[in-house]
């Protein structure tokens, strides 16, 4: 749907012949102005500096309305009594028989409150229309204008902003601009425009007052927690520093420039991605209160008919979006905490947008690896391990007595494994760990809040999309990809944690981690054949060459006697001696045979794997060979046939015909033919 835009006609004043262009600035006008005008010729991001950035000050704030007792306890009970009427309300309706018929109106009441409640509150709603399991259609759709359909503030004000932070009237800055903000969000409105330049922009401008509105409300929420932490002994988790983080990430995303910077950043590491797309900042023409950006056609992943009737597929979208958070977590640490339905968008030609970067946060190294190897050992049913991983991860002090609390995970986890972990639902996971959680001694750490609520957020949007949605299924992938081929210390030990057990090489696990990690878009098989070979010829690999001798030496000598009856056989039919067909099979045990059919599967899923070259394996053979490891490999194969070979001369000369139903060492080498061919002259003629 194309937008009604207005152009600017200059009063008095031909912007074509004046000197007052953007990029030849008066110096009389950068002084009236107080401005840094160039700015305005830099397509870089400004220099940050102590005076012009927005930081989150918790002592600061408390200094402040720790003298204004009025206007604190005012807004308090004005919060209070505003949900408490709502829920009377509720009540009401329920005892009456009419939730049913008033649920629109409740739906829409809630929003209003909300609305009215300013920016941190709206935050709680939009957070709220993304869970279709948690609220009723009728809410939600309510709920969901809280993303970009809240009352705008007046034009006026917004073109005092440009004014103020870009040196310039809108008319002189921009082409077109829209008579009226397009969207409505909570901290600011949206217009399109056009650049003098012919570039399509969205321009966001800041609401006013939201400083103020938004400290106060956060200093609230904190002295809450503050009573909280102190008066209820079963609430464990630190909500002081989830406040603190809160309102870190809420000035930030005051800061428009931040909000460019951040844009920047999640472009340089998941621009690349397949089907992502991040728009262009236009920094001649942002400031702390108004960001330009480039302009985005696109439809909300919620509005289901609006992309089929497109051709895009919302799912696979959906899947996209999946793989990014991953990245986003696990990789590089650096997360889109907002991910709501009006920041993901479908563009025209099926690719996922991300909007909207004000709100970011970051996972350290060793809280990403401390997850991915929580997701080994859950894999592994190893809640011994499990319980570690949240010490590490600062849910449990070091001086926790685990021996409880490792009971209550093997309690939880062994039903939710009853199916293959892909098939785990990620909310009755969440949901059942935040009631061992409530009854044992965890802490929920702040950056973890804001990763559930990322997570927990694109789980509800890809519920919508697809009841039947499961998120790690899609996550798997990247996970078993991420073991296979990154070399850091700590997913070594995972992936050794995972391929064995009790000293036993479980090929099962290594033909699931292949076959998930060959569905992972970026994986790239020959890293996971020379980590192969490098854990191989290691020392931490010398278990490994044991069995692989051992297979070898059962292997070749099963060769060798196929070969010799098979001569024999032919030997025979030459000198016209008559011969009896018998089969020839092994003699191996269901186990045997199993890990066999594994090492097939696996060659196979190799092979079949995008990128897999034979002839890096032919390359990689004259550099092995030289390998001290894989030169006393062959001498022990070498050995331990020719020990099977004497072994097997000395039954057939002085023990036993029947030498090939044993192996050197007296027992069955386990691979033995049924029958032996039986040769004899042929009858006579007469």
């Amino acid at each position: 749907m194309d937008l009604e835009t207005i152009s600017f006609i200059p009063r008095q004043k031909d912007i074509n012949s004046n000197s007052k262009k953007l990029d030849t600035v008066e110096v009389e006008a950068m002084q009236l102005k107080n401005i840094d005008t160039e700015m305005l010729k830099s397509p870089n991001p400004p220099e940050t500096t102590e005076n012009n950035t927005l930081r989150y000050d918790p002592e600061a704030i408390t200094a402040i309305y720790s003298k204004r007792p009025f206007k604190v306890w005012k807004r308090r009970i004005s919060i209070l009594w505003t949900f408490v009427l709502f829920a009377f309300n509720l009540w009401l309706d329920k005892i009456t028989g009419n939730a049913t018929k008033n649920e629109r109106k409740r739906a829409i009441w809630l929003r209003e409150i909300l609305t009215n409640l300013g920016p941190a509150f709206i935050k709680v709603g939009q957070a709220l229309s993304t869970r279709p399991d948690l609220a009723s259609p009728t809410y939600l759709d309510e709920l969901t204008k809280l993303q970009d359909q809240l009352p705008a503030f007046p034009n006026e004000i917004a073109y005092h902003f440009i004014e103020e932070e870009l040196g310039f009237p809108p008319e002189e800055i921009y082409a077109e601009l829209t008579p009226n903000p397009i969207a409505a969000a909570s901290l600011g409105q949206v217009y399109k425009g056009k650049l003098k330049t012919g570039e399509t922009v969205a321009v966001k401008v800041q609401r006013p007052g939201l400083s103020e509105s938004i400290a106060l409300d956060i200093y609230i929420l904190r002295t809450l927690a503050i009573w909280a932490h102190k008066k209820i002994q079963r609430l464990r988790s630190d909500l002081v520093a989830i406040m603190d983080e809160f309102g870190t990430r809420i000035f930030e995303e005051m800061d428009y420039t931040q909000e460019g910077r951040n844009a920047e950043k999640f472009k340089q590491l998941y621009g690349h991605l397949k089907d992502i797309y991040v728009p262009k900042i236009y920094w001649q023409y942002t400031g702390r209160r108004v960001l330009t950006m480039e302009w985005i056609t696109g439809t909300k992943l919620t509005n289901l008919e609006a992309i089929k009737a497109k051709n895009i597929d919302a799912k696979y979208l959906i899947e996209i979006g999946v793989q990014c958070s991953l990245r986003q977590l696990l990789e590089h640490g650096f997360f889109h905490a907002d991910p709501h339905p009006g920041n993901l968008l479908a563009s025209p030609d099926g690719k996922l947008v991300y909007l909207d970067f004000g709100m970011m946060s970051q996972v350290k190294p060793y809280q990403r690896y401390g997850l991915l190897e929580a997701v080994v050992h859950l894999v592994n049913r190893d809640f011994d391990a499990l319980a570690q991983d949240y010490v590490k991860l600062e849910f449990l002090t070091p001086e926790t007595d685990l021996t409880p609390i490792i009971g209550a995970l093997a309690g939880v986890f062994n039903n939710a494994l009853g199916a293959s972990v892909a098939e785990l639902n990620f909310k009755s996971i969440t949901d059942q760990l935040s009631a061992l959680m409530y009854e044992y001694p965890f802490r929920v750490p702040a950056y973890y809040a804001l990763i559930i609520r990322s997570l927990v957020t694109l789980e509800g949007i890809a519920i919508n999309v697809e009841p039947n949605f499961k998120v790690l299924s899609k996550a798997y992938p990247y996970v078993a990809k991420r073991l296979l081929t990154d070399p850091a210390p700590e997913l070594r030990t995972s992936l050794k944690d995972l391929l064995f057990k009790d000293g036993d090489f479980r090929w099962n696990r290594l033909e699931n981690l292949l076959r998930n990690a060959s569905n992972s878009d970026d994986y790239d098989i020959s890293k996971v054949l020379d980590q192969a070979l490098d854990f191989l010829l290691s020392e931490r690999g010398d278990f490994i060459r044991v069995r692989l001798v051992e297979e070898l030496i059962n292997s070749l000598d099963l060769a060798s006697i196929n070969t010799f009856i098979n001569a024999r056989t032919k030997v025979g039919e030459w000198l016209g001696l008559k011969v009896e067909k018998t089969s020839v099979t092994t003699s191996r045990n269901p186990a045997e045979e199993k890990r066999a059919e594994h090492i097939k599967n696996i060659w196979q899923i190799i092979q079949d794997t995008p990128g897999f070259d034979a002839m890096q394996l032919v390359q990689l053979v004259p550099n092995i060979l030289v390998k001290p490891e894989m030169q006393k490999m062959g001498q022990q194969v070498a050995g331990g046939l020719t020990q099977r070979a004497i072994a097997r001369l000395i039954r057939q000369v002085l023990l036993s015909p029947d030498y090939s139903n044993t192996n050197g060492n007296g027992n069955s080498n386990g691979h033995k033919p049924n029958t032996q061919p039986q040769l004899s002259l042929p009858a006579s003629s007469s």
